[in-house]
């Protein structure tokens, strides 16, 4: 970690949070704990143009998975598809185990798979804002490194500005 990252973390808001393994971005390019669900962006395995939103709600482990325009995954058939195991495995990845067992208020044992312990159903969910903050990630990516406030996020207040 060099210094300026160091400088940039200790002023930013958001804490950054390194990633508990590495992980390819190619099949699960987004994924977030956000509003109550595991939820993220999977690569479909046989056209390079489309992809998936899937996701698992916290507590009833409701599951969904859906191209970007709402088209429901062919691999839903009772149980969850491939794109919901590839998004639990790069959770895993990003956050350990831990954390994402904790968010979807599963208990995991030790030597037993995420999606094993998930006892869910499909429950349809809107994708669209899933796939609007994976865009907007995207857009961030093109933003030259800068520490400098980004001019659409500067309502967020610096560190210790409000007391």
């Amino acid at each position: 970690m060099n210094a300026d990252r160091a400088a940039w973390e200790q002023r930013s808001v958001a804490r950054v949070v390194s990633p508990v393994q590495p992980r390819k971005l190619a099949s699960v390019p987004f994924v977030e704990l956000a509003d109550g669900r595991l939820q993220g962006v999977v690569s479909s395995g046989s056209d390079i143009a489309r992809v998936y939103v899937s996701s698992i709600t916290a507590g009833t482990h409701a599951f969904n998975c859906s191209t970007n325009n709402n088209r429901p995954c062919g691999g839903l058939r009772g149980s969850p598809c491939k794109h919901l195991h590839d998004l639990a495995g790069a959770a895993v990845l990003q956050y350990g185990l831990d954390q994402v067992a904790r968010y979807l208020h599963v208990e995991v044992g030790d030597g037993t798979d995420l999606m094993s312990c998930l006892n869910g159903r499909h429950e349809p969910t809107p994708g669209a804002m899933v796939f609007s903050r994976f865009l907007r990630h995207l857009a961030y990516l093109e933003l030259p490194d800068t520490t400098e406030p980004i001019a659409e996020m500067h309502w967020f207040p610096a560190m210790g500005a409000i007391r």
